[in-house]
């Protein structure tokens, strides 16, 4: 059935969550800690107040974090999106991920709604930089700012840009797929209903029940990337 919606589709969306990257073997958001510090809750490290009043804490989380995500790559799944973004079948993707997986793997039209682990900024004057400098605990910027992480951090508001465009996006959408997320954070979460409110179909990728599978067109509930390598060998374009 997802390939016949596929090929009936002018215009398909797809939203991205954790479950996307784990098949790539990196580890969710709150398993980042990877037992350094079982006793503390990965919600108040990413933060504004432990970038504030527990910095040291804070730097070793995302260096953590950015360690990982060098450690991994996309898996094939990101490929076919790329590519079918490339053909005209992928209008765009909006995904809650922050490693960046989508445009190493080609895609251009990615909204990023948490923001980016592979870039960082100076938290006074804005000025960007590589996260590869974070493991070189090179930390503080020319303006004698401090370099943060591109992420968007709890106490933040979500970047404009991307929460706009994913808006766009939703009531363009004549098919609406959601890869990976339990859909349990908003604003993603009302992209999906957004998109069905305006006719499109919902497909949900995800191996564990989500509260929207009762309204969709279609659940799957199997691996992220073994669906998208079955959608690209039935040559659903």
């Amino acid at each position: 059935m997802l390939t016949e919606l596929f090929k009936k589709s002018r215009h398909t969306v797809v939203l991205t969550g954790a479950g996307m990257s784990t098949e790539s073997g990196l580890p969710d958001f709150r398993s980042a800690l990877d037992g350094m510090w079982n006793e503390v809750d990965p919600l108040q490290l990413a933060s504004r107040d432990a970038m504030q009043y527990e910095r040291n804490m804070f730097v070793r989380f995302y260096k953590q974090r950015i360690k990982k995500l060098n450690e991994t790559s996309p898996h094939q799944g990101y490929y076919h999106l790329a590519e079918w973004e490339r053909n005209g079948k992928v209008g765009s993707i909006l995904t809650q991920n922050v490693d960046g997986f989508h445009q190493l793997a080609g895609s251009q039209n990615v909204a990023e709604m948490h923001g980016s682990l592979r870039t960082m900024y100076c938290d006074d004057c804005g000025e960007k930089a590589s996260s590869d400098a974070y493991l070189n605990d090179d930390l503080i910027c020319k303006c004698g700012g401090f370099n943060r992480p591109g992420v968007v951090l709890f106490g933040e508001p979500l970047p404009l840009n991307a929460i706009h465009q994913a808006k766009i996006e939703a009531k363009k959408a004549d098919l609406f797929i959601v890869l990976g997320s339990s859909l349990q954070v908003a604003p993603a979460n009302v992209f999906p209903m957004e998109a069905k409110r305006n006719g499109a179909k919902l497909v949900i990728v995800n191996e564990e029940e989500t509260g929207y599978d009762r309204v969709a067109d279609l659940v799957i509930h199997d691996k992220i990337g073994k669906v998208l390598n079955d959608l690209a060998e039935a040559k659903a374009f």
